[in-house]
């Protein structure tokens, strides 16, 4: 497996058509699932290492947010990764992080990364960030395919629409979803789960039982109330706890069409997130 810090070795003949997997690093098993499923493609793997400081709001975690390249090389290596991007905040932005802050925050976004009520309403200034840096690792790496876990739902959902809506730019690229993967009591896999205290940890279970509880509800606002009971009872401080149409991300009435149930919540200083599909009543 090849380390990678600079742009032009992406260019390699037996990287050409890879599959990509973007990441901020700080790896775990759900990050092994998405190798694991672009090698089943049968293409070699690109992984790319960034924390990127662009989709971090002023007060959130980017100074504290874990390195650990050793420990993701580990992981990587024997699942099959041909290379690990690691470039440098400077081979990412060339004209500065300042240019590239001002660029994120006048980037025009699709639809579903605007969505009130939902992670715009939070983190602001998040999605121009996330739409910036996956643009330009996508100019970089050049994939075949990328692939994405489903529980940044709302972000996997603003890469297919961002990619879709640039042909030009982007060809015949796919966004490939893959499930959440989950610890043995239902919490979803994240690198921020490091951060939890032991009773924080206990707690957590909340947001998959909150999705459990609510599955089974034959009305929306029955699911939501049910979610925000469960997040509350569990001492979370919920952000959101709804429902909305898988593809556009709107609120919806009711679950005659797929849709999508989302919770972010905070913990003491740790923002969690999670989301699953719901049962479909026609």
């Amino acid at each position: 497996m090849r380390v990678i810090d600079d742009p032009a070795d992406l260019s390699r003949p037996e990287l050409l058509g890879c599959g990509f997997v973007p990441t901020m690093g700080a790896l775990h098993s759900g990050h092994g699932s998405l190798v694991t499923r672009a090698r089943e493609a049968g293409r070699p793997v690109v992984v790319s290492i960034f924390v990127n400081p662009t989709q971090f709001g002023p007060k959130e975690d980017f100074v504290r947010y874990p390195r650990t390249l050793d420990a993701d090389c580990a992981l990587l290596e024997p699942l099959g990764a041909a290379a690990v991007f690691v470039p440098s905040v400077e081979a990412i932005y060339p004209r500065g992080l300042e240019a590239a802050r001002t660029e994120a925050a006048a980037l025009p976004l699709p639809d579903v990364a605007t969505k009130p009520g939902l992670e715009d309403a939070c983190r602001p200034t998040h999605f121009g960030g996330v739409a910036l840096v996956v643009g330009r690792l996508f100019d970089l790496v050049r994939p075949s395919a990328a692939y994405f876990g489903e529980k940044d739902f709302q972000q996997l959902r603003l890469v297919q629409d961002m990619v879709d809506a640039d042909r030009a730019r982007f060809g015949d690229l796919r966004i490939v979803p893959c499930p959440t993967i989950r610890e043995g009591d239902g919490l979803a896999m994240s690198s921020r789960n490091r951060y939890l205290s032991s009773d924080e940890r206990t707690a957590a279970i909340a947001l998959s039982r909150a999705l459990q509880i609510a599955h089974s509800a034959q009305r929306v606002a029955t699911a939501e109330q049910l979610m925000l009971d469960t997040l509350e009872s569990f001492g979370l401080e919920v952000e959101y706890a709804v429902v909305r149409d898988a593809r556009t991300l709107m609120p919806v009435a009711g679950f005659e069409r797929p849709t999508r149930a989302l919770i972010a919540a905070r913990l003491g200083n740790t923002r969690l997130i999670d989301n699953a599909a719901m049962t479909v009543w026609r």
